[in-house]
């Protein structure tokens, strides 16, 4: 594992968003305190975020608003992790946006059996660095496939 500083800051635009607008985010997770965490961890490297406390909410969201990514926590009231995964890789506007889902290690064999909906498995409690670097690396990927 990378010795890196927790001060350090993944810039989400290095070379990855052509646009001078943000990418904004997803962000899913029904446990307020960690949440909040993500959110600002986000926001403080420059991404603009979107919160749902639900996968139902988060589902709304994202009919609702252009996103180009979703983290979101794999147990959830009303929809989970890995049901809002399928509803977005059936609509054809969605179905390319990469997904990040968050999961304890307890449900690790259920959450892996939707493994062909996820980009990427963050266990819990995940490491601010570690979901920066993820993201950045989907989010580049996602913008090489679309040109």
């Amino acid at each position: 594992m990378e010795d890196e500083q927790p001060s350090q800051s993944i810039a989400p635009t290095e070379g990855a968003n052509t646009s001078s607008t943000p990418f904004r985010v997803l962000l899913v997770e029904d446990d307020r305190s960690v949440r909040r965490y993500l959110e600002v961890t986000l926001q403080r490297s420059g991404y603009q975020v979107i919160a749902a406390s639900d996968g139902l909410e988060a589902m709304k969201l994202a009919l609702s608003t252009e996103i180009h990514a979703v983290v979101t926590d794999a147990i959830m009231p009303h929809l989970s992790g890995q049901q809002l995964a399928a509803f977005l890789r059936n609509n054809p506007k969605l179905a390319s946006i990469p997904i990040i889902l968050l999961t304890g290690q307890e449900n690790k064999r259920n959450a892996t059996s939707h493994d062909n909906l996820i980009d990427t498995f963050l266990y819990k409690p995940v490491q601010a660095q570690e979901l920066l670097k993820c993201l950045k690396k989907l989010l580049v990927k996602s913008q090489d496939r679309e040109q």
